[in-house]
């Protein structure tokens, strides 16, 4: 069992509690809301009472946190001193935002063609290292320094100052994100020490672990933490999202549906729940989600993305593309306005212009799977499988277990390394190819490439059964399976079985004539085959 709490759940209560008001004061919004739909599942519980230490009664920090929520960031900044951790943290996160902010606005004015950064981060690391390394930075302050060198491209150290953030102020839910985004896969994550014996570690574990594709691990977490902290929403909208991702979609439409009744103007996750109308083809829940999405809040990009796909669907793609943009242009690190936006390119068969969508995307978030996946579809339709096959190696590292990244790569290594394609369709096979494509293809290879009838035969055999088991009707592969299968039964002589298969070819009209004949052709090598038969007897007899 991953979850131990040594806490009791009062304790974790209190915890939440003063975290929140911390949270709030230093404008950490996004931190505090996840803290505070966390709180009130707790219940059955004593009434709580806020500590006397979480009141602010300095006026100079309050006239600071005004101008900060009305996004002044640079009056805050200028207003506060480093005396105070608290002030320390919001006079140089005011400054933070405030280059963010002008940066978005340069963004606009050079064009995405010319990058822009953040004039203020030199600024902020000037100031926060020298007390980083004397230890004097709060929790927040290492928060906000670990971002400072993230955006300055200094992972390895931004990792560290995350690390050390989460140990100090564990309840900052955006450290802990923040950690996630810069820890690529598993080995990274068991170098660090973390505070492993917090309550709120398994959270991070359960998002992390989806992040990275371990799906499972991740589901066991939010079940275990589903006991802990039952009916809340972040964690049924976490196992929507597992649903999602391993393409359970009726489970995963069953959970959101549910999510919506008991937070019904929820944005945050809904642009997932349209992913999955969309693939289902649900035009009439997908109109109804655009709708309220858009009465909600259409000015964030999860309401841009909801709509956008409902104009996907009805194959309005100009429309479609204008919703991905206007996601961006409210967050242009938005991952799913990105790939989605490639993807309508692809299906208007321009890949030139889908290519760039996908590379910002990955660029985004090296994880993304269907990225890099459609970097392969891009470069396959360019009839370039060599660039095809690195980027579906991309998607093959990240999701192993899914039969249509190694389907997509075996088809690229056909034209280059037939043995190679044929390992790929193997590793599509082990991992239930759904499509059953990888069977077809194996036997298809076989015979055509490298010759190797017993294996084709092998293959062809694998997928007729499982052709029966699914009900599959009739269509021309299976037909010139089962034409195959005969003339081998009938060449190893096996007749027996060769004429059942010659029975199966006969129930198609367009094959009866070949069925026939394959059956005179087998009558005829038995009677040859007892004829020697007999012969050999006699002649041993005599």
């Amino acid at each position: 069992k991953i979850i131990q709490f040594r806490l009791s759940m009062l304790k974790i209560r209190d915890e939440l509690l003063v975290s929140v008001h911390e949270l709030n004061q230093r404008g950490l919004n996004n931190a505090a809301k996840w803290a505070s739909e966390l709180l009130v599942t707790i219940k059955d519980v004593p009434p709580p009472s806020v500590p006397s230490s979480l009141l602010i009664v300095d006026p100079v920090y309050l006239l600071a946190k005004s101008y900060f929520d009305a996004k002044e960031y640079h009056r805050a900044a200028h207003v506060l001193d480093n005396e105070h951790p608290r002030s320390l943290f919001l006079k140089y996160y005011s400054l933070f935002l405030a280059g963010e902010k002008r940066k978005s606005e340069e963004a606009v004015e050079v064009g995405e063609n010319c990058p822009v950064k953040n004039k203020e981060l030199g600024k902020i690391e000037e100031v926060l290292q020298p007390l980083y390394q004397q230890g004097k930075l709060d929790g927040y302050c290492l928060w906000l320094y670990g971002i400072v060198l993230r955006e300055m491209a200094f992972i390895s150290r931004a990792r560290s100052a995350l690390v050390a953030s989460v140990t100090a102020s564990p309840c900052n839910w955006s450290a802990w994100l923040d950690l996630a985004a810069i820890c690529p896969d598993r080995g990274v994550l068991e170098l660090l020490d973390l505070p492993k014996e917090h309550w709120i570690y398994p959270f991070f574990l359960g998002h992390l672990f989806l992040d990275l594709q371990h799906t499972v691990e991740s589901y066991n977490i939010y079940q275990e933490l589903d006991a802990k902290f039952p009916h809340s929403n972040y964690i049924l909208a976490q196992t929507a999202v597992f649903r999602y991702a391993t393409q359970d979609f009726e489970e995963a439409e069953r959970l959101f549906d549910e999510l919506s009744k008991s937070d019904p103007y929820r944005i945050t996750n809904m642009d997932i729940y349209s992913h999955i109308l969309y693939v289902t083809e649900n035009h009439t829940k997908l109109s109804c989600l655009a709708y309220k999405a858009s009465s909600t809040d259409k000015f964030t990009p999860e309401a841009n993305i909801i709509i956008g796909n409902y104009y996907s669907l009805k194959l309005d793609r100009v429309k479609a593309v204008r919703y991905f943009q206007r996601a961006l242009a409210l967050n242009p690190k938005y991952l799913s306005a990105w790939t989605l936006m490639g993807h309508e390119y692809l299906q208007t068969k321009n890949p030139n212009a889908a290519i760039p969508a996908y590379r910002k995307a990955v660029d985004v978030n090296p994880r993304d799977w269907r990225a890099w996946y459609a970097l392969g579809q891009s470069y396959e339709l360019l009839c370039l499988p060599t660039y095809a096959i690195y980027y579906y190696s991309k998607a093959c590292a990240i999701r192993p277990y899914d039969s249509r990244m190694w389907c997509a790569m075996a088809e690229c290594y056909e034209e280059v390394d037939v043995k190679l394609a044929i390992q790929c369709y193997k590793r599509a096979e082990a991992n239930q190819d759904k499509e059953g494509l990888a069977l077809l293809r194996l036997a298809q290879l076989y015979e055509d490439k490298l010759n190797d009838r017993e294996k084709a035969a092998y293959y062809y055999q694998m997928n007729l059964e499982r052709r029966e088991q699914e009900g599959m009707k009739p269509d021309k592969e299976q037909i010139d399976a089962i034409e195959f299968l005969a003339n081998y039964c009938k060449d190893e002589g096996d007749f027996e079985q060769a004429l059942q298969y010659c029975n199966q070819l006969s129930d198609f009209p367009s094959k009866q004539e070949e069925a026939r004949a394959l059956q005179r052709e087998i009558h005829s090598a038995q009677q040859n085959t007892s004829f020697e038969e007999s012969t050999d007897l006699s002649m041993s007899m005599s």
